[in-house]
């Protein structure tokens, strides 16, 4: 499946989608390669045909969340924060709030998470899953419907998280953190192939432009 890579201001990604609906194409339209994710889809979109609310933290059991599976520019690390309410390492994302706009929101909270200028997202999504969030004060235990995107960073990212973690850094896929977590190793795993993927396709689109402006030229 072809990827496509979009920045903030790309008119996709402007376009606030109100209703249930559009957050599912984005789901269904996801670039899913093994049973797992499959399942978790397949979960997902079911819950979603019994809670027609579930784009909003209203629907107490369960609500659509968008993730960013943010990537180094030199496609070798993934970022992942110190969650300061989980205590655990995660990627960055959040609520749908509304907004079934998921691409949207996975960028939207990457860069406000993480504080880095210039990220790019890149379409479709590339993972889901479903987690339990644990009770916490007044709010019950809930389900995260998570539509999870590959986010490209530029070469000078520079980290300034925001006051929801404690922590941030660039991890390889090692990383104990990363590892001790199968579903976070699957999507980071993935995020990882997926911009290889796209850098040897720039690489090879920008060579193949190379060889056609000198073979012009000599001709000319």
């Amino acid at each position: 499946m072809p990827f496509s890579t979009l920045r903030g201001d790309d008119e996709a990604l402007l376009v606030r989608l109100d209703d249930l609906d559009g957050a599912l194409a984005q789901v269904q339209s996801a670039d899913l390669v093994d049973a797992d994710t499959v399942a978790a889809r397949e979960r997902l979109l079911a819950f979603c045909r019994h809670n027609r609310n579930a784009l909003h933290r209203s629907c107490l059991s369960g609500h659509l969340t968008g993730s960013a599976l943010v990537v180094d520019a030199a496609g070798a690390r993934t970022l992942l924060l110190h969650h300061a309410k989980l205590d655990r390492w995660l990627q960055p994302g959040g609520h749908a709030d509304g907004d079934g706009n998921l691409a949207a929101v996975a960028l939207r909270e990457a860069t406000e998470e993480t504080g880095i200028a210039g990220l790019r997202v890149v379409t479709p999504a590339i993972d889901v899953d479903v987690h339990t969030i644990p009770e916490r004060g007044d709010e019950p235990e809930h389900l995260h419907l998570d539509v999870r995107f590959l986010v490209l960073a530029p070469v000078d990212a520079v980290i300034e998280h925001n006051d929801e973690s404690l922590s941030a850094r660039w991890a390889g896929q090692e990383d104990p953190a990363i590892t001790s977590s199968p579903e976070l190793s699957r999507a980071v795993v993935r995020a990882l192939t997926v911009a290889a993927a796209i850098t040897r396709d720039v690489a090879r689109d920008t060579a193949r432009d190379v060889a056609r402006d000198t073979a012009r030229d000599v001709a000319g």
